[in-house]
């Protein structure tokens, strides 16, 4: 169901993040602060090693920051537990990866209904109906029972964002989702991630090196030394 694009899906304020021990110990970001509305495309754009995958699985509340804060859907995460972690990833927030991570063992379909079954929200009736149903919208309805291996990269990738998609989370974070596709199949991806998200009032936040993507998104955040400038 669409959300008012005022709605605010994700925020961090102050956010840092030291990483290595000793002499070698490193202030990778010193202060972030940013916000994400529902139904809006955000690129972070910058050199490698600025800082932008660490913002990323930091929002994603895969890695923990040294201080600041992060608020997912209007709950604060920063302190929370493990499992309370856990449990709003499960349900908040779908990822994109550069490379897809589908089980190559089990079909299109049951790599769509995984973090449906993880989440234990739907019968699997249910389930595998809403998996049909996002493996069409991708333009993947008739290959639903191929195996990873019997798909292209691209269709690997479509067949990600579907699972990405599975649980209606209220966020997208997508690491470089297009690094490892051809201009073809990168723009085909870019375009059915940003459409789909926006039917649904998600809020997209990608780190992109691609600068013809980050242009087509509704908010550019360059970032230089672990801050956006």
């Amino acid at each position: 169901m669409p959300v008012s694009a005022n709605t605010v899906a994700l925020r961090c304020a102050n956010i840092h993040r030291y990483l290595g021990q000793g002499e070698g110990r490193v202030h990778v970001l010193k202060g972030v602060s940013f916000e994400a509305h529902r139904g809006q495309v955000y690129a972070i754009v910058g050199p490698s090693g600025c800082g932008k995958s660490t913002l990323l699985y930091l929002l994603g509340l895969l890695d923990r920051q040294d201080d600041g804060d992060i608020w997912i859907n209007n709950r604060l995460m920063s302190n929370s537990s493990d499992a309370d972690r856990t449990a709003a990833r499960g349900e908040h927030i779908g990822f994109v990866f550069q490379f897809h991570f589908l089980m190559q063992e089990f079909t299109a379909l049951e790599n769509v209904m995984m973090p449906m079954r993880k989440l234990g929200r739907l019968t699997p009736e249910a389930m595998e109906a809403r998996a049909r149903q996002l493996l069409s919208s991708v333009g993947l309805g008739e290959k639903t029972h191929r195996l990873g291996t019997q798909l292209s990269g691209g269709e690997q990738q479509r067949v990600a964002i579907a699972r990405a998609l599975a649980n209606e989370p209220a966020i997208i974070l997508a690491d470089e989702p297009t690094g490892n596709l051809d201009v073809k199949n990168s723009t085909m991806v870019f375009d059915l991630l940003t459409r789909l998200a926006k039917e649904n009032g998600q809020a997209v936040i990608l780190v992109t090196h691609n600068p013809e993507i980050a242009n087509r998104c509704d908010s550019v955040k360059p970032m230089r030394d672990g801050l956006f400038v």
